[in-house]
Formats: C-alpha cells, structure tokens, sequence
C-alpha cells in the first residue's frame, strides 16, 4: 500500500467519501460592497393629482393609507372658471347639434365649420380644467344648463397607495398645489451611497441585496448612478431597484445594501473549499483517471467563496471542490507510512 493506495479513488468510492470534482474554469470575481441606503419613492410609478384650475374641495373620496385604482375618484372640487366653461359647452354643444341636425344644405358653409369650432374649443377647455371624458358626456347628457356648476372629480392616474392628502374640506386650492401622491410601493428605488473609488467597480444591472433590519435581504438591481459627487460625503448616489411584494419597505426608511461589483476580467478561479495547505504551500488535488494527485498553486485575489488560481493549473483541469480536507489527510497519512 502507499500513497496510490490512499488516493486513488472510482467516482462511486468518491462520491461515498463526500469528494466532488469539477472542472476549474475562467469566471468573473465578484465582490460586495457594502452600503448605507434610504428607501425612495420609484418616481416613474407614482403620480400627483393637481387642480388645473382655482377651485374649492366640496367632497373628499379618498384618504391617506387607501389603495386606490385608476380611475377612481379621489375629490371632487367646484370653481367659477369651471361654471363659466361648462356653461360655455352646453350653449356651444346645443347650438352645434342644431345645426348638425340641419346639414349643410340648409346652414351656409361658415356658420357650420364655427359651431363645430365652438363646441371643440369649449369641449377642450372643460378638459383641460380637469373633467374627465366621461364626466363631461354626463354633463351634455342632462342637456340642463342649471348642471353648470362648476363642480368637478379628480381621479387617479394610476393604481397605488394615497400617500398624502394635503388639504382640508372647503378649502380653495390654486391650480398646481399637491391634493394628493399616488405611489406604488410594489417596486421602490433605493438610493445607496458608495465612496467614488468604488464607484467604478459597480455596472448598471449588478444584483444587489437590501435588508432594513440586516436578517431579511430582498433581491435590488443597479438601474442609475448620479453623475454628481456628494460635497459633504464624498460618495456617489447608486439607486436600486427593488421589488416589494411583502410591503416590507417603506419610503424614508433607512436599509443595509450589498452591491455586488465586477472584476476587470475573468480569471482561473476554484471555490476556496477546493484549496489546502501543504507543506506551506496552497494545494488542490487534481484528478488523473482515478487519481486525485496534490498540486501546488499559486493563489492571487479571493472575492466571496471564489480564489484565483495565477499558475499551477491548467484551465479545464478536474479537481476537487468538496473533500479537499479528506484527501489532505490521506496524502499525510501515506508520507508518515500509515497504512491504516
């Protein structure tokens, strides 16, 4: 017996000893930064709801905390400018249909393309006030002028959680003041602050992990950097995209990220586990047929459970990446002459 003895193993004796092999090959060290981050609303899914108009909030449907759909209604308001035009829409809208009904043959040519004019540029107008399509075809529904009452409902743009309702009931609001924030907190943004030396390390579409109490991490990606350096901390802002199912995050809230970053190039690596000491020197065990022989290697950079092999091995090589430690043990029990 011998050293061949102890180290020559078939894959059913390997596999009942717990030693795996595989094949060392080229792959991308990457390593992970660690950061400090604040959860962010994802401002490409959220929306405000403004009047476009100086109006008065008569009915409020929605509060802060509701889920909400598009198209529901959250207020509905009432303001002069709005009597004014839908006053407008129904004279021009009525005066339109007469003429319509009369045709061209019986109405000249100019009288007909201005009350077709009329009725678009007063339609537009109520539009443009904050009316909805439907709203608007209610009012000429009623063909009753006393319906002009300058009252109106805001809807939502957009699925989501009210996350502020900034007004109080009889308020006059001016066009452009914020009645409500639509938000959908499904997906959120993370923005994360990493030293400018690191920056460069970090691609757009790297996977991250953000925890808010460091035991649950959620699966991020890097979708943006911000191209300006923060003057009082010297870091670079890196935002995070994160999905949200759990509604475990929270706009404002403050989380650990992990980013991970790219090598400049692949290199021969084999997982750390794969490597041992002996005599000094960092080892694999190469497998020859059914021999699993030690090979001293030179080692360069480790990132995560990945070491760099810079020689000793050839690419494609079979080695062992799980029982590194059980051969070890076998190969020194066959240099002191232990033959069990």
């Amino acid at each position: 017996k011998g050293k061949e003895n102890h180290l020559r193993m078939d894959a059913q004796q390997r596999a009942a000893q717990g030693v795996v092999t595989a094949r060392a090959e080229k792959r991308r060290l990457t390593d992970a930064v660690s950061a400090p981050g604040e959860v962010v609303v994802n401002a490409y899914r959220s929306a405000q709801v403004t009047p476009r108009i100086s109006a008065q909030i008569v009915e409020r449907h929605a509060i802060m905390g509701n889920l909400v759909k598009k198209g529901q209604s959250l207020v509905t308001l009432s303001g002069v400018e709005m009597a004014d035009a839908q006053g407008q829409l129904m004279v021009a809208d009525r005066e339109w249909q007469r003429v319509k009904k009369l045709g061209r043959k019986v109405v000249s040519e100019r009288r007909y393309v201005e009350a077709q004019v009329a009725r678009q540029q007063a339609y537009a107008k109520v539009l443009a006030y904050g009316m909805t399509v439907d709203q608007i075809t209610a009012l000429l529904q009623h063909d009753d002028v006393s319906k002009a009452t300058g009252r109106f409902t805001l809807i939502s743009p957009q699925d989501g959680l009210v996350r502020s309702d900034d007004f109080v009931m009889g308020e006059i609001v001016k066009p452009g003041h914020t009645l409500y924030e639509i938000v959908d907190e499904s997906r959120l943004w993370v923005e994360a602050k990493v030293s400018a030396a690191t920056a460069h390390r970090i691609s757009l579409g790297n996977t991250a992990l953000v925890s808010p109490d460091g035991s649950q991490w959620l699966q991020a990606k890097v979708i943006q950097f911000h191209h300006r350096l923060d003057e009082t901390t010297r870091t670079l802002g890196v935002r995070l995209d994160v999905e949200n199912p759990g509604d475990d995050l929270h706009p404002g809230e403050f989380v650990n990220v992990s980013i991970q970053t790219d090598s400049a190039q692949a290199v021969l690596a084999v997982p750390k586990e794969a490597i041992v000491l002996m005599q000094g020197s960092p080892t694999v065990f190469k497998l020859v047929g059914t021999e699993l022989q030690p090979q001293p290697v030179e080692t360069g950079v480790a990132r995560g459970n990945y070491i760099e092999i810079k020689a000793g091995l050839n690419e494609d090589a079979e080695i062992a990446v799980k029982g590194a430690f059980l051969l070890k043990s076998l190969a020194l029990k066959s240099q002191i002459g232990d033959h069990d």
